[in-house]
Parts: structure tokens; sequence; C-alpha cells
């Protein structure tokens, strides 16, 4: 670890944490309902939205209700996205005639972009038209992420509320988050993002004449041209959107690591830097809600400690290199000219340290886009994305989904320090009982059962196997990743399977499904209990869950979840390649 690799790491951190107070504390004054400075701007727009859905924003919600709103919502949206891809080819806006969508990939990305995983087993340039991109996808990345915002608002309600029934309006929570926290900051990255170069237009791809050398003949060069198509499109404002709020499809097939999605180091800065911002800001949002600061800071302190311990092991692995590739006569050393390390599938523009934050932070978090080739990292260096996914999203995570599955982290913790001292565990004033425990267990493990089920029937059966190039133990990796991807709704690959299959394509919707809705409906259960319970004030038993002990006690919890589910698999992959790759020196 170099100074200057130090310096990046520590520059991006400082600028993440500097964000978190501000948003989070204009989320908290939004989510309340409370005016704002855009309030004057887009409060017309937030009254016509009610008017025109006859909604009744001050109606509040049993948690039932509240679930039931959610998933008709969400539902709706299956059906969209999935009808646009497939008549695609009757619509305007499809400059490349590129034709319907085949009904698995179609099932596959409607579930996909709902459930704000945007796994993408199609190359976006070559498959969605315009107008699918804008209307079916670029809109879900708005509503499956305000989707998630929403729901953490009613857990966060239900802590700071005393015996009621109710947990806040969907539709009105939906509202605001879309309104006043995604759409202008979509805006004003967007334009940034121009600004460097992404491009964002409606015009038909472009044909461009290359020069490609074909063959010597006497010291003489013979050259012949070939033609290039470069794709265009409205991508900035996805771009931005799919950053904003953890979605991480990209509207070309390399993602971000495609020159007109991330042309530039202050592009790929701040697009790195938006993956979290809005997580991170959201614990100081709920620790506003609870009222108390001091509990969102904890969290999101506990949250920051495990994204930079797994950081430094990604970062230390790429710039150790690849023993293999030394044998092979490859120069792994850094140099003036070069960063060193194993800069297999990663762009040279950005180099192992901006490529490692970036595979650590879109997996910390439920994004999914890459910058660079996880399926060529190090076999240390791709366990570290693939076990942030496997720990359940929850290390920042997903905007609103990753604060509240890590709320459930928090219950279990706060279950076992009471069990330790005899006591029946308390969080923020509420007692947590059986059913909350329940609750916080299914959503807990129920995505890690996904992952391992789905890996154990795909490597067992013939369509799954069939999509492995690599057989052995990187092969049975990309297998793990993409199931623990989809069961936790990541959407980022390893890159070497060949998922584009009627059996990847229904399977891997199932788990995204799955995760996605058998999480929350667990969640606003325990927001509908809390919020009928008495608050119990605090006595000399009680356990603080803002210091330093408390912020171990998370972190531990997170890291023993994730130790005893997912380390026996991982053996059989990354673990096992590591030691496979030692022995070949």
């Amino acid at each position: 670890m170099t100074s200057n690799l130090v310096i990046q790491c520590l520059f991006y951190l400082a600028a993440l944490l500097a964000l978190a107070k501000p948003l989070g504390e204009f989320f908290a004054w939004v989510l309340a309902g409370e005016r704002t400075f855009l309030s004057p701007v887009l409060g017309w727009l937030e009254r016509l939205t009610y008017r025109a859905s006859g909604v009744d924003e001050k109606r509040e919600m049993r948690w039932t209700e509240y679930a039931l709103a959610t998933l008709l919502f969400n539902l709706a949206g299956l059906f969209a996205v999935y009808a646009l891809q497939r008549f695609q080819q009757l619509l305007p806006l499809d400059p490349a005639g590129l034709g319907a969508v085949s009904a698995d990939s179609s099932w596959n990305t409607a579930v996909s972009f709902i459930t704000n995983t945007n796994w993408q087993g199609y190359g976006g340039e070559s498959t969605m038209s315009y107008l699918t991109q804008m209307l079916a996808l670029a809109v879900q990345n708005f509503v499956s992420a305000a989707t998630g915002i929403a729901v953490l608002a009613a857990l966060a309600r239900a802590f700071s509320r005393r015996q009621v029934a109710t947990i806040g309006n969907f539709w009105a929570d939906l509202a605001r988050s879309t309104l006043y926290i995604l759409l202008p900051l979509s805006l004003i990255l967007a334009l940034v993002l121009v600004s460097q170069g992404v491009v964002q237009n409606f015009k038909p791809y472009v044909k461009a004449q290359t020069v490609e050398k074909i063959a010597y003949e006497e010291d003489k060069v013979q050259k012949s041209t070939q033609e290039q198509i470069l794709p265009m499109g409205p991508a900035a404002s996805q771009i931005a959107i799919k950053q904003l709020g953890t979605n991480g499809g990209g509207f070309f097939n390399v993602n971000s690591a495609h020159p007109y999605e991330n042309p530039t180091p202050l592009a790929n800065f701040l697009e790195m830097l938006s993956i979290l911002a809005i997580s991170g800001a959201l614990c100081i949002t709920f620790g506003r809600m609870v009222g108390d600061l001091r509990q969102g800071w904890a969290v999101l302190a506990a949250m920051t400690i495990l994204l930079v311990g797994l950081l430094a092991v990604a970062v230390v692995a790429e710039q150790s290199g690849n023993p293999i590739l030394t044998q092979a006569g490859a120069d792994q050393q850094a140099s003036p000219l070069s960063s060193g390390g194993n800069m297999e599938g990663k762009e040279v523009r950005f180099g192992i340290v901006n490529s490692a934050i970036w595979a650590t932070t879109t997996t910390a978090a439920s994004n999914g886009s890459v910058n660079a080739m996880h399926d060529s990292f190090t076999p240390l260096g791709g366990l570290v994305p693939m076990w942030l996914i496997q720990l359940g999203e929850v290390i920042f995570g997903g905007v609103g989904s990753g604060l509240y599955g890590m709320i459930m982290m928090v219950l279990v913790a706060v279950f076992v320090a009471g069990l330790m001292i005899g006591r029946t565990p308390e969080y923020l004033g509420k007692k947590v009982e059986a059913f909350e425990m329940k609750m916080a267990s299914v959503a807990i493990l129920l995505p890690p059962l996904v992952a391992l089920v789905g890996t154990a029937i795909a490597v067992l059966v013939e369509a799954g196997k069939a999509g492995v190039a690599n057989p052995g133990a990187h092969g049975f990796s990309e297998i793990l990743y993409a199931f623990s991807s989809a069961g936790n709704n990541n959407g980022s690959a390893f890159g070497g399977l060949s998922a584009n299959t009627p059996f990847y394509n229904i399977a891997l919707g199932i788990a995204m499904l799955i995760s996605r809705y058998w999480l929350i409906v667990p969640v606003l259960a325990v927001a509908g209990s809390f919020a009928a319970k008495k608050t119990v004030p605090a006595g000399p038993g009680t356990l603080p869950t803002h210091t330093p002990l408390f912020i171990v006690l998370i972190v531990g919890t997170v890291i023993l979840v994730g130790a005893l589910t997912f380390v026996p698999a991982l053996a059989l992959g990354p673990i096992v390649e590591h030691f496979q790759m030692l022995a070949a020196k």
C-alpha cells in the first residue's frame, strides 16, 4: 500500500462521511413532510401527483395496508417493464431497430429493476431501445429506490410512536422520496456527468470507420478500414439515478467501464461517491427520526468500520498481483507508467485502487455497477465483493433497504446482549420480544437460503452447468456469486457465467423477488409491532445502543452471521482458488 493509494481511499471516505450529516438532515425534513427550500419549486408537483392519483396523503396506514400498497405498486411496475420490452419494436425511439426482447429475459429484467437489483443478462445498447431504457428502466430506478426509502421511513416512525396502529402513508413517502430526494440529486449529477463527456442524446447509432492493422508484408503495414458502431442515447440521466438509487444497471453492456458512461477520473469519483452517499446519509436521517442522532452515528460507524476493513483487503490483494501472471512474464511491479499489481480486467485510466474502491462500494451497497471486471480479480480480491453481498447488503446497502436490513441485525445484537444479562432486550425504548425476533430472523436468514439453495441447484442440473466457461473452483465462484447477487438484490456479476439463458433468467428472477419482498414484509411487520407498543424509559439495566461497545457488537453480529452462513461455500470457491494460485507459483 503506497501513500498515494492510502490518500485516495481516505479522500473517498472523507467525502462520503462529510455528506452524511447535511444530506441526512435534509432527508429527515422531507420524510417528515416539513417545508424545505425545494417546497416552492416542487410542492405543486407533489400536490398534483396526489390529486391525479386520487391519494389522500394525510391518511395514515396500518402496516398491512402499507405492505399491500408497496406490493401492488411494484407488481404494476413488473407488468409495465415486461410489456415495454416485449413490444418495443412497435414503439418509437428505437433507432437501432433492436426488436422485441425474449420472454425469459424480459421477465428477468422486469423483476431485476422493480427489486432494485438491476441484474443484467443482456447488453444494454444491443437489446434495449431508448424508450425502454427511459420509460421502463430509468423510471424503475427512481421508484424502486424510493420504495426502499419509504419502508425505512415507516420503520423509523415506528420507534418514535407510542401505542398507535399506523406507520405513515406509502404513497406520500414514495412521492416525497422521488420528488425531493432522488430527482434533484439525479439532475445535478447528470449535468455534471454530461460536462465530463457522458452521452445524453437521442441520435441514431453512429457508424465510424476504423483503421486496423491486419497483415505485414516486407515490413510494410497493410491497412484496411472496418466499420464500428458507436452507440448513442440518453445515458447520463440513467447513470445518475442508477448510482444514487443504488440500482447499478448499465446503459451500455460493460457498465461504468464504458467511456461513454464513465469518461474521466472526476466522473469516476463522483459516480463512486454517489453509490453510498444516500445510504450513508439515511443513517443520520434515521437518528433524527427516532429522536437520537447518536443512534444514527453508531450504525454509520459500524458500517464504515466493516467497509474500511474489506476495502483494505481488496486493495492489498489486487496490488499484490497474480504470481501466475508473473511466471508468464507479465510485469506487475509499480512504476511511473504503471500502478502495478493485477491489472487484468481493469481500465488503465482508473487503475487498481479506483477499481478496488468501486468493487467494494458497489457490493457494500445493492448497486452492482462495475468499472472493472470482478471475474478477473485475484481470488481474495474477488472474495471481498462476493462476501460483502453475502453479508446481506447491510454495510450501507441499498437506499433504505440497507439500513432497515442493518436494523434487523441490530435487533439480533440487542437480543443476544439481553440473553447475556438475563434481561428483556430493548432498542430505542421498545421491548424486543418473540414476534420481532421471528420477523428479524426471517429477514436475515432468507437471502442466504435463497443464494445457497439456488447455487446448489445450479451446480447439479445440466442447464446450470452449461453456463460455466471455467470449470472448477472459479466456475463454482461464478455461480455462487450470481445467486448471492440475485439473492441479496445486488446485481453485479463475476462476468464469466453465461446467464442469459432460460434457466438462469427464471431462477435468478425468482431469487430476486423472494429476497426483496419477503424482506420488506417482515420489516413492515416489525414496524407495526413497535408502533403499537408503549415506550419503556431507560433504566440502569438498559443497554446503551450508541456506545463504542455496541458498535463492536453490531460489527461482530454482521461478521458472525456472514461467516457461519457462507464460509463453507466460500471455501469451495475463492478460498481454494487462492491456494491453487499459490501452489502454481
